[in-house]
């Protein structure tokens, strides 16, 4: 059986119909309800039992936490594409995602559980998704996304390795868990959002007859791939060397000039084009702002929110939203409430660096965590159609009409 009869033949939950149906509508809620949480403990309301600070749990929660439901949302749609190989879909799609919500629950009444208990709790979902990606890509024989499994590995390792430092009280929020996990995020939105978006907007600038198209991937792109893995590398285990911040100056300049040749400055029609360029960017621009920082010029806390916020947290958004629509049958266009969402999440992502450098304007953290908000609480208002409601029978015709 195909992956398209086993599709047409499923009876079940359309939620569970597709990996990222029920797991992107989830991932979108906790964002925004652990916000809502979060700016609740800054106001000094102390809602959840946690046994680690609220800022490791903060900290965790959108790292491990939503960005980990994302990435199983979009993987489990992926790597059946990737390998031509059966999806996970009905009983055991449920289950999975029921295991990432017990991860959730664990850590938010965390303070009435044994920690080695939430350790587990939190790691079921990824361990079983990656076993089951081990499997499909091993069988498939993909070789050419076996970093994505490896990638994988070190952000199962990395939650881990936080669970075990704020069991012994250090700020896991800061620590070797929290540098591991995130450059192993940074590394999926360097390899795949460097794959999605020049070919993204390659087809889109070729169906409009454009001649100026994103250059292919070619020898230099893997430089700039191995150089940003050896700064995140660096970052994991050297964070305070002195070579450093140049390392992180020279791969963000490298990153940069990589996105310069992707002709994102002929995607402003299309917004679910021009958002992944500016995740993008954001992605070499934290590798510049880490480099300000270790040179003692911005705080660290602003300078690490462009790659969480802004980098990770504007590339899974326009991922969701383009995901969601491409996958459902929909036309593959932004309309204005998809817009309102990335500028939210841009006016979020803003308003949280300059919270970090006036931080005596609480009312800034306030405003970016409502931004915020609106911006992943949004996604699950307005794709709830989407994701809850059956592919349709054929795409509409691009042009005027009511698109999300």
């Amino acid at each position: 059986m195909s992956t398209a009869e086993r599709m047409r033949n499923y009876r079940g939950p359309v939620l569970f119909s597709h990996g990222f149906r029920a797991f992107f509508l989830l991932s979108s809620l906790w964002a925004a309800l652990a916000m809502l949480v979060w700016v609740a403990m800054l106001s000094g309301a102390g809602i959840l039992p946690l046994t680690m600070d609220p800022f490791s749990w903060h900290a965790h929660e959108f790292l491990f936490g939503y960005t980990s439901g994302v990435i199983a949302g979009f993987l489990l749609t992926a790597v059946p594409n990737w390998t031509g190989r059966l999806p996970v879909i009905g009983t055991p799609l449920a289950g999975l995602v029921g295991l990432w919500l017990l991860g959730r629950v664990a850590l938010a009444i965390s303070g009435l559980l044994d920690w080695r208990v939430v350790m587990v709790a939190d790691l079921a979902c990824t361990l079983v998704l990656l076993a089951f990606l081990a499997r499909e890509i091993l069988h498939g024989r993909n070789w050419r996304n076996l970093p994505v499994l490896a990638l994988l590995a070190l952000f199962a390792t990395a939650n881990a390795l936080f669970h075990l430092e704020a069991a012994r009280g250090e700020a896991a929020f800061d620590g070797m868990g929290m540098r591991l996990g995130l450059a192993a995020v940074l590394m999926l939105v360097a390899l795949i959002g460097g794959r999605i978006t020049p070919s993204f907007t390659r087809n889109w600038l070729a169906a409009r007859g454009r001649t100026r198209l994103p250059v292919p991937f070619g020898r230099a792109d893997g430089a700039v791939l191995g150089l940003t893995g050896l700064t995140l590398a660096g970052f994991i285990a050297a964070p305070e060397a002195a070579w450093m911040p140049w390392l992180m100056l020279v791969t963000g300049a490298a990153q940069l000039w990589r996105l310069a040749r992707w002709q994102g400055l002929q995607t402003g029609a299309e917004p679910l084009l021009w958002v992944l360029h500016l995740a993008y960017a954001l992605l070499a621009l934290g590798f510049w702002a880490e480099g300000a920082a270790g040179f003692g010029l911005i705080a660290p806390a602003p300078a690490r929110h462009i790659w969480l916020a802004g980098a990770i947290g504007l590339m899974t958004l326009a991922v969701m939203t383009r995901a969601s629509l491409g996958h459902s049958g929909r036309s593959l266009h932004a309309g204005p409430g998809t817009t309102a969402l990335y500028l939210a999440l841009c006016g979020a992502v803003v308003t949280r660096l300059l919270a970090g450098w006036l931080p005596a304007q609480l009312w800034l953290l306030h405003l970016s965590g409502t931004l915020w908000v609106i911006g992943f609480g949004g996604f699950a208002l307005l794709y709830l159609p989407v994701l809850a409601r059956p592919r349709v029978a054929k795409k509409p015709v691009s042009g005027p009409g009511r698109t999300a």
